[in-house]
Parts: C-alpha cells; structure tokens; sequence
C-alpha cells in the first residue's frame, strides 16, 4: 500500500528505510536546504531550514576605514546592494555625527526606490508567479519567468519592464546598476541633473499604470491558494513620525501577534531589544524579541510585517490599496505568508508613487548634496533602513582614526530565520502523511520559503552558486529522500 503511494521504485526504498527527504530550494537568492524528518508511519515529526554557507563578511571589514564601508558592504549581495550601501553611509553619519542635506535624503530615498522596485519586482515575477501562475506540479522545465512569458506574456512583460525602471533608477543615480558609489558619509556625490530627473519622470506614470494592473491579479492567486500558511511571530519595521509605511527613518517598531504594539524604539538601542541566538545546525542565527524569549519572540519582517506594523501608507493609490489588506486580518494581523506576495505589490505601488512625488519636487535637483565632514564624534554608529526583505541593521564601532573595530550586521532573512522554519513545517505537515512524498509536495515547500524572498548571501555575510536541497529523513538520521536543484 505505501509503495503505492510512492512514485517511484528508489523513492520508495529511500522513505521506507531512512524516512528523511531533503529539498534543495531553487529560484532563491542563496545556498540552503530543507530537511524534513518523518516517523514510522510516515508522517512528519521535525523540520529544519539550514543554510550551508558562510562568509563571514564583519570579520574581513575589521581594519577597514569607515569611509569605505558603504562601498565594500555593497558587495555583500547582488540584488539588493543599494540596502547596505544606504544603511552603510546611514551608519558612518551617525559615526560623524551630522544630518545629510535634505537634497542628500531625497536622492538616497529614490536611489531606494529603485531598489525596492527592482527587487519587488524579481522576487514576485521571476521567482514566485511562476508557482503562483502555473501550478506547483507544472513541468519544472518551464515553471520559471519563460514558462510565465508563454503563458502570460503581458503579465510577465510589464514585471520585466517594471524591474528594469528600478534598476535604471538605480544606474541614473549612481552609474551602475549593482554596487553602486552614489551616498558617502555625509550624503551623495552626484547631483540629479534636469534632464536626468525628466528622463525618469516620463516613464513612471505607465509603471504606475503597470502595478495598479496587476495588483487583483497578485491578490487573486494569494487568496484562491489552499493553503495559506498561517505562522505565529511578531511583527518588527520601521516607521514613522506619523505611523506610515517607512523604509528609509523612523523608529523600529514592534507588534505582537494581536496586533498590539509592544515595543517602540530608536534603532540605536536594538541591542537591548532583540537578542540572536546560535544554533549548531545552521549558519544563519535566530534572532528574537528578547523581553518574549526565545522561541516565543520570534519576529516576522519584510513587506507583510511592515503592512502589519503601519496604520496608514503615505501616497493615495497604495493606501487605498493597504485598506483592502487590512481587511485581511484575523485578530489584529495578517499572519498567512501567502500574502507576502499581496503586500509585495502594494508596496511596489507605494514605492513608484514616491518616485513620482520626487521626481515632482524641483528641491531633487539642487546642488547642495553633501556636508564635509570629517571628525570622528562617536565611538560607533548604526544605520537602519528597510530593505526590501525587512530590517536591516548596520552597526560600527571605530577608533579615533575612523577605523572599523568591529561590525555588526543583522539582516532581514535572519530576522526571518524562525518564520521561514514555521512555515516549512507547516506546509510539509499538512501535506507529507503516510510516507507520500512528490515533486508537487516538494514545490510547496520551496514556495513556502520564496514567500519570504530570503537572501542568503545577505544572511551569511557566500560565495559561488548556490543550489537549495530538500531532504526527508527518519528519526535515526537515515536519509529517505533528496532532491538538489542548481
């Protein structure tokens, strides 16, 4: 009866006498893998995401000058190397102890549009609708952005072209579009020029038009999935003065499972907040809401968080939007990660909103960009900004030369670190009974884990190409199942 079950012959051998599967997840940025461990009677009792790699990134920045960390730290990742480049410099200001030009602020705040869009846009075209469009058991040669352009090519072209105004906001600003040289300590040094800000300008009502277009369709597929994948975190961003969506200044605030605030907070006193713990199984640490402990404080960030944590959102077509979500909620919140996807887009909105609204103000343009400064006025620094997966903190300590002493870095996938785990568990119980293990079971797993769009390259502070492996195992560590995709 179970190799009935089973698919296949080797399939069957492997979960009858390890009963492990390992998955390998793809269309991720990074190199992980889950493990799920199965009883005697096939059905789950234990699972782990695990990431294998590690860089080690604070410790080759000891002995750095300051001045240079928004451009080495660029270099942590590929896809959303604007975020530490902005909470880099954000950092060593406060190391300077200045306020950036308000021309400064408004140009890093576009610079960050641009890759809030760009990456947005990565992460729900490319590597989630193709789940989402075309079905979890859709041929895996073709469940990816070119099975998307056959089947849904207008869909599918405008998340490509909206990916591409991001980075082509990025590359206007700062000449390149990854690891850019655009913000420095005491702010940016490149003007906008006229004819640059009208370039931009020309293009963003039809991006506009572009998001507003797919958001039912992205709200659809999350609300017609059957499973949702409730988890039970708290919810930690940024936000502002006025309790809007922020993702440049701000406290940090942070939100328990009702929806209540428990904690706000300046950033420079994360530390007394939010603890990380170490396990041996993987690189990637746990960080927690410490006065909750641990694994009660358990914090959620990135675009589904952030709607939970803002009462209101700042431009008019995404707040109309954000008053649809939070008709979502049960309880105060929306807990189902599906809906990442939904607060994904309605961010997406948000954010060419705020371009237009800079590209609109003439003060973009000035030529009062940067303060020169050069004295070292505190021992340490931290920068927070909102990436476009969650929180991101940067944080120095230097000597009177402005050397770096040492870092720390706490991005937004580690902050997701127990979400992700919550939520892979919760998908391969309910799916994985009786020893039934397949590619389609397997897809919802990875899916889980993309819903969070993690960076592990970010998180380790790594280096190569990096596959994600699914293994399913038994009790006694015999492993019954593996898949690797590169």
């Amino acid at each position: 009866m179970v190799k009935e079950i089973i698919e296949n012959e080797k399939l069957y051998e492997s979960l009858i006498l390890k009963k492990e599967v390992e998955v390998p997840v793809t269309r991720i940025e990074g190199h992980g893998k889950v493990v799920v461990t199965l009883n005697e009677h096939g059905n789950v009792v234990d699972t782990k995401f695990i990431v294998t790699q590690l860089r080690g990134f604070e410790k080759f920045c000891e002995g750095r000058l300051m001045w240079e960390m928004p451009v080495i730290t660029s270099r942590i990742c590929g896809i959303c190397p604007v975020s530490h480049h902005l909470a880099s410099a954000k950092a060593v200001d406060a190391i300077l102890g200045i306020d950036i030009p308000v021309t400064a602020k408004k140009l890093r705040l576009l610079l960050h549009m641009g890759q809030i869009i760009q990456s947005h846009a990565l992460s729900l075209f490319y590597l989630s609708m193709p789940d989402l469009i075309l079905g979890y058991d859709y041929n895996i040669e073709k469940r990816n952005i070119i099975g998307l352009l056959e089947k849904k090519p207008e869909l599918a072209k405008k998340g490509i072209e909206l990916r591409k105004f991001g980075q082509t906001i990025i590359e206007t600003l700062a000449g390149r579009r990854v690891h850019p040289k655009y913000a420095i300590p005491g702010g940016v040094n490149k003007a906008l020029e006229t004819e640059e800000k009208e370039f931009l300008r020309k293009q963003i009502d039809e991006k506009i038009n572009h998001v507003e277009s797919c958001i039912e369709i992205v709200k659809s597929l999350c609300s017609t999935q059957e499973d949702k994948i409730p988890i039970t975190t708290y919810f930690m961003g940024l936000i502002s003065k006025n309790n809007e969506l922020e993702f440049y200044d701000g406290n940090i605030r942070i939100k328990n499972q009702k929806g209540d605030v428990v904690k706000d907070f300046n950033p420079s006193t994360y530390l007394s907040i939010i603890g990380e713990r170490v396990e041996d199984w993987s690189y990637l640490k746990f960080p927690y809401y410490k006065e909750a402990g641990f694994p009660n404080g358990s914090l959620m960030v990135g675009p589904l968080a952030r709607l939970n944590i803002a009462d209101k959102i700042s431009t008019p077509l995404a707040e109309e939007e954000f008053k649809e979500f939070q008709k979502l909620k049960e309880n105060g919140v929306v807990n189902s990660v599906i809906y990442y996807h939904y607060a994904r887009i309605i961010e997406m909105l948000h954010a060419v909103e705020t371009v237009k609204n800079l590209l609109e103000d003439e003060e973009v343009c000035s030529k009062d960009i940067w303060i020169n400064s050069i004295e070292v006025k505190n021992p340490e620094g931290i920068g927070v900004i909102e990436a476009p997966r969650g929180t991101l903190i940067h944080h120095y300590w230097v000597n009177n030369d402005g050397v770096i002493i040492k870092l720390n870095l706490i991005v937004a996938t580690v902050f997701n670190n127990i979400g992700m785990n919550l939520a892979v568990k919760e998908v391969a119980t309910k799916n994985i009974k009786n020893f039934k293990v397949n590619e389609g079971i397997l897809n919802r797993i990875e899916a889980a884990i993309r819903c969070f769009d993690p960076c592990l390259s970010c998180s380790t502070h790594t280096f190569g190409q990096m596959p994600l492996i699914i293994q399913v195992i038994s009790t006694d560590g015999k492993i019954i199942k593996e898949i690797t995709r590169n």
